[in-house]
Formats: structure tokens, C-alpha cells, sequence
């Protein structure tokens, strides 16, 4: 990354992205800071931008591909110290999301609002903190799959030193909301406690490290009749540096029960509690590589490769394969050429097709600096997608604006798109 790029981003926050966020709490350098995506467009058909996804238990491949609006921005604060050195920060965050190219009147919610004590001597260099954050949420940037999310409102410690790794424990409660039943009057609530324990950096190979992560879910529901479970899920990364100038991350997970995200916060993210109704019969299984590489200063590509399959005694399987790449090439320190292609399928027991979608988008794009994570990202983008017939009716579901495309089979679509992070 050179020196313009290190200038405009914090260094902290640049290495978190370059290798995928892998630890456990986001621990922001003191200041202001944010991210932000919006774009606008048309399709091929007319009318607003159209996307091309599967939908479900599918991500999508976001270059030239995101038909919505989202922005989180906030700043960390050292407000006390102690006289022996320890240190408490105060970190406050408000976010926005809006499913369209418009923010237009986008609720505001709390982010973060969060307190970390540091440098306490009887910690070890262990942080302690309590409140609501972002936690332990690495993520596949083209998918903009977060493939672990341990967010919440809690309490734990960071990064205890032990042996050749660090440990961090968090214990959060979550969907602590009352329902009540319209029909019963009951009062319902799909509550839990979930405890999270991650293991970090221990070394396995030459540059090579190993991280284990561990959610245990305890339904804490009020059923009004309907049976709650509690539910599990372990997850193990292996993270190879230097790897032709990037890194590389091979991921192991499997949930069982709302150990497997499903029903519960955005996206049915694995790490966060799912629904409580769900039995152990409900498991979710993902294996991935995703691999970034910058082997000179003006050549970087992500590559990713995923399998996931989602069973219950009720619907069958459905499995979700894809693989893709993002070739970037700049020809100056200001300009870059991007392309992107992805091909996915999603297979279901329920269904005798696999639908099948494929994506291509070439985006030449105003950037700060050569790097693959040189933000921010000024971008043209011409998308195009195909897809069989299988795949008709979640393609269009899958738009913000309806059934776009009809009966066809391919489209395209043109726009701008911004992306930066400080």
C-alpha cells in the first residue's frame, strides 16, 4: 500500500480490511470514522437499476450489483484515564441502509455505543468493554458475506494472551424484545443468550495462523406454546500471509439449530443468534476460500470459492455453490480497470432444477491508489447477467423494483457507484 493510500486511511483500520476484520472486537483508532456505498443506474428493460442475485440463502457478487443505499460513521474517544495508565474509550456509531439508489428518508439507528477499558494491570494486556458493537465479523469482500457475525449488545474481555494465540470471551443477549400474540394475547419473545468464544493467531505454519470461533445459543424464550431450542456453532479459519502479496483465508462452519443464523438478525448470519423454534434438525455446513493477491503495485484480484448447504426435516437440503473473481489493474496511481465474474448455483430439495446465474461487470473506477484496498472508489459499471429458466422467478424477485426482467433470461445494466471507508 503506498504512502497516499496510508495517509487517507488509518493504518489500523486498512490492515482489519486487507485480512478480513480476524479479530475479535473492532477496537477503532481514536477519531472520526465511516463507511459509505450509494449508486445509481438503469437496465437494460428501462426504469430504475436492476440487480442480479438468487436471492435466499445466496450473496451476490456487489461490483456494479448493489441496487441499495448504506452508510455508518462514527468516533472513538479516549474521555478518562487513570493515573496508573488505564485507559477508557468511548466508541458511538449511527448507520443508515434504504433498498434503493436513494437514501432519501432512511431511518437513523445506533450502531455502536460501546466503552473499553485498556491497559487495566491486571489484565495482561486483555481489554475489557461492555455495550452494543460490532464483534468478531470477518468477511468475503466481493460477497460482502460477512461469514461470521458475532454483533450484539454484551459484555466481555479481548485478546487475553494464552499460549501462543489470544483468547476473547463475549456473553450477549439477543432479540430481547416482547411480542405479543394478536390472536392469543400471550405474551412471546424470541430471546437468547449467547456466549462467544474465539481463539486467535495461533501459528500452524510458516505464516499461517489458525482461529477457532465457538457460539453457545440458550433459548430464554417465552414459546406461548411453540417449543424453543438452544443451538451451537463452530466455525475454524486458516489465514495464510503473504501469499503473492495478499493473503488467503480457507473457512470450516457448521450450526445447528439458531447456532445457524436462520431467522434471526440480517442475512442469516452464522454467530448471531437465530430463531429459537429451530430444532436441531435445522444445520447449516460452509466451506470457502477467499483469496486477495497483489503480486505488483499495479495488479490485485480477489478470488472466492463456496459451498454451502442448509438441511431440515421439513424442507430437505438446499445447497449454494458459487465462484468468482475481481481482476483489478491500474494504470495510474489514480485510475483503475475492474472486472468481476461470478457464477452461482442454488440446488433444492424441493425443486428438480438448479437454478444457475452468471454476472460479468466491468467497472473503470477513480481511486486514491493502486491497492485492491484503496478507498475510497469513484466507478462506471456495466453489468450484464444471465440465467436459465430455473432461475427466472428469483432473479426477479431477487430486484428491488419487481419482475424487471420477465421472462427473459439475460439483461444488463449501467450505472455509477461509489464506495469508501475512513
Amino acid at each position: 500500500m503506498n504512502r497516499t493510500v496510508l495517509k487517507t486511511l488509518p493504518a489500523a483500520l486498512a490492515l482489519a480490511l486487507a485480512c478480513g476484520a480476524a479479530y475479535a472486537g473492532d477496537h477503532e483508532t481514536e477519531g472520526f470514522h465511516g463507511y459509505v456505498r450509494a449508486g445509481a443506474g438503469s437496465s437494460s428493460e428501462k426504469g430504475p437499476q436492476s440487480c442480479f442475485g438468487l436471492g435466499g440463502i445466496t450473496m451476490s457478487y456487489r461490483l456494479g450489483n448493489e441496487c441499495d443505499s448504506f452508510t455508518e460513521f462514527g468516533y472513538t474517544k479516549e474521555f478518562a484515564k487513570s493515573a496508573n495508565g488505564a485507559s477508557f474509550v468511548g466508541t458511538v456509531w449511527v448507520d443508515a441502509y434504504k433498498n434503493s439508489s436513494d437514501f432519501g428518508d432512511a431511518k437513523t439507528s445506533i450502531a455502536k455505543a460501546y466503552v473499553e477499558a485498556k491497559n487495566l494491570p491486571f489484565m495482561n494486556g486483555g481489554i475489557v468493554w461492555a455495550g452494543k458493537r460490532h464483534y468478531y465479523r470477518p468477511d468475503i469482500h466481493m460477497l460482502d458475506l460477512q461469514y461470521i457475525n458475532m454483533n450484539g449488545t454484551g459484555a466481555g474481555v479481548d485478546g487475553l494472551p494464552l499460549g501462543a494465540g489470544k483468547f476473547s470471551y463475549a456473553i450477549f443477549k439477543d432479540n430481547d424484545l416482547n411480542n405479543v400474540n394478536t390472536v392469543t394475547g400471550k405474551i412471546t419473545s424470541a430471546s437468547a443468550v449467547r456466549q462467544n468464544l474465539v481463539y486467535e493467531g495461533l501459528p500452524v505454519n510458516e505464516n499461517g495462523t489458525l482461529d477457532g470461533a465457538l457460539s453457545i445459543i440458550t433459548a430464554s424464550s417465552k414459546d406461548d406454546g411453540d417449543k424453543t431450542h438452544n443451538g451451537w456453532q463452530v466455525s475454524l479459519f486458516h489465514r495464510q500471509a503473504k501469499v503473492f502479496g495478499g493473503s488467503n483465508t480457507v473457512g470450516v462452519q457448521y450450526g445447528v439449530g439458531p447456532g445457524t443464523g436462520i431467522n434471526g438478525p440480517c442475512c442469516a448470519r452464522i454467530g448471531p443468534s437465530g430463531s429459537t423454534l429451530l430444532g436441531s434438525d435445522y444445520t447449516r455446513v460452509r466451506v470457502f476460500d477467499d483469496l486477495v493477491i497483489q503480486p505488483t503495485r499495479q495488479f490485485s484480484m480477489e478470488f472466492v470459492g463456496l459451498y454451502q448447504r442448509d438441511k431440515n426435516d421439513r424442507d430437505g437440503a438446499q445447497t449454494w455453490t458459487t465462484v468468482g473473481a475481481r481482476p483489478v489493474y491500474a494504470f495510474a496511481q489514480n485510475f483503475k480497470l475492474q472486472a468481476e465474474l461470478g457464477v452461482t448455483r442454488l440446488k433444492k430439495d424441493t425443486s428438480p432444477d438448479t437454478m444457475r446465474l452468471t454476472k460479468l461487470t466491468i467497472a473503470p473506477t477513480i481511486t486514491v491508489g493502486e491497492d485492491y484496498w484503496s478507498r475510497p472508489e469513484l466507478r462506471l459499471f456495466v453489468s450484464y447477467g444471465k440465467w436459465n429458466d430455473a432461475a427466472t422467478k428469483a432473479v426477479n424477485a431477487f430486484n428491488n423494483q419487481g419482475p424487471v426482467y420477465g421472462s427473459n433470461t439475460s439483461g444488463a445494466s449501467a450505472g455509477i457507484q461509489l464506495e469508501a471507508w475512513w
